[in-house]
């Protein structure tokens, strides 16, 4: 039986995040192999992270700069680890290294970080992503993590094409896991056209993205409400800012919602899902709600990036406003042209996000990366360059932290 650990930047919070959702079913596809899981964070508890010993996985508090995370994963003895962001490889990798040189080091990236940073930095100045944005320090960070690990989980095709085309990383590095989807319990069917009102979105609200949808609604909401009088847009996500709530607006029927208790109860009372996302990376958590709850759903081409790749999107996808709001509005009208779209949402989570096809690849992957991990760790000279040079003065930086804290 396999030994797994799971080095998180936060406690899963499903309900919380899509990051939070993604995590958990990565951990669940381990479990159902009978293998050993635990789950360690530097990270505080909070009020929404889910109960992992319900999920039969043992968790464990770690500490940031300090040495006594080296006897406890020696206590362990992982065959293999999972670094939940590349953040957590920087701190906790050349303590892998050190400790269980033979573990096989995964890197669950989410999302690539220097992707979403460039197009957050380019939007912010109103202009186009360069490659300067993109090849930032950041990107420097992040890229030598991925190079470090003997594989990395890249959510969205176009961040495959991106890493292997303009970041030349090795594809036998990469392995491509959308969101995994049980499809047996997915709803066949949802609220009929007519029982469902108003538009929503939904978000945490500490997501850099997620506010900037929620900022740029506000200039669109007012057109859409113009041509639908009774309509009403419902913002939902977690840690709402009092910047946020004080947005809440009944008049107009612009309302903060705030936390969702059940994120598919509130997207399936919803006619239309709206995601005007200007900035960011990965794929949409949202967006997969939506197709999960049979809702159309209207965004932007980098919301839809990388989640249907040549299937029809179950909805709109438009990036100028005011086809945006037409979109909007024809979507909430026009039964028939909602019913096609909700038909599109069915087929394109059969063809990209089942768990049966993904799951089964992403353990055949780690099974066959670890039965030759020698070779497999003699191709990738770069990483080995980089853990020779990086690791070191990640380490002695750490080192030096952990012997200042004692005094």
């Amino acid at each position: 039986m396999k030994k797994v650990l799971i080095i998180g930047y936060v406690w899963p919070e499903p309900n919380s995040s899509a990051a939070g959702s993604h995590m958990m079913s990565i951990l669940r596809q381990y479990t159902q192999q009978n293998w050993q899981v635990e789950f360690a964070t530097p990270s505080q508890p909070t009020d929404h992270m889910i109960d992992l010993a319900s999920e039969g996985i043992s968790s464990h508090q770690i500490a940031l700069n300090c040495d006594s995370f080296d006897r406890y994963i020696s206590d362990y003895q992982p065959d293999i680890v999972m670094f939940d962001r590349f953040m957590m490889e920087e701190q906790f990798g050349w303590r892998v290294e050190k400790n269980c040189p033979k573990a096989l080091k995964i890197l669950d990236t989410e999302d690539l970080q220097c992707l979403r940073h460039a197009r957050h930095k380019a939007n912010k100045e109103n202009r186009e992503m360069t490659q300067i944005d993109l090849f930032s320090d950041l990107a420097k960070r992040e890229i030598a993590a991925i190079l470090r690990c003997d594989l990395s989980l890249i959510i969205s095709s176009f961040e495959m094409n991106l890493l292997t085309n303009t970041f030349k990383i090795d594809p036998r590095l990469l392995h491509h896991l959308p969101f995994m989807v049980d499809l047996a319990k997915c709803p066949t069917t949802t609220r009929p056209f007519a029982e469902r009102q108003h538009f929503m979105t939904i978000g945490n609200f500490r997501h850099a993205p997620n506010w900037d949808v929620v900022l740029h609604l506000q200039q669109i909401w007012p057109l859409i409400k113009k041509q639908l009088p009774k309509a009403e847009l419902h913002i939902y996500g977690s840690y709402p800012p009092p910047k946020a709530t004080a947005l809440n607006n009944p008049k107009t029927g612009f309302l903060i919602k705030g936390w969702a208790e059940n994120a598919l109860v509130v997207m399936e009372q919803a006619r239309v899902c709206l995601a005007p996302i200007r900035f960011g990376a990965g794929i949409k958590g949202k967006l997969l709600d939506a197709m999960i709850m049979q809702t159309p759903s209207v965004t932007s081409s980098l919301g839809s990036e990388g989640m249907h790749d040549q299937e029809p999107w179950p909805g709109f996808i438009q990036d100028d406003v005011t086809e945006f709001v037409t979109a909007a509005v024809n979507l909430y009208n026009n039964e028939q042209v909602w019913l096609k779209a909700q038909q599109q949402a069915s087929s394109l989570l059969a063809s990209l996000y089942d768990n049966r096809l993904l799951g089964p690849r992403l353990i055949a992957t780690i099974i066959d990366i670890t039965a030759n991990l020698a070779s497999h760790r003699l191709a990738n000279f770069t990483g080995s360059m980089l853990k020779h040079h990086s690791m070191m003065s990640t380490k002695y930086m750490s080192q030096w932290i952990a012997a200042k804290n004692a005094h």
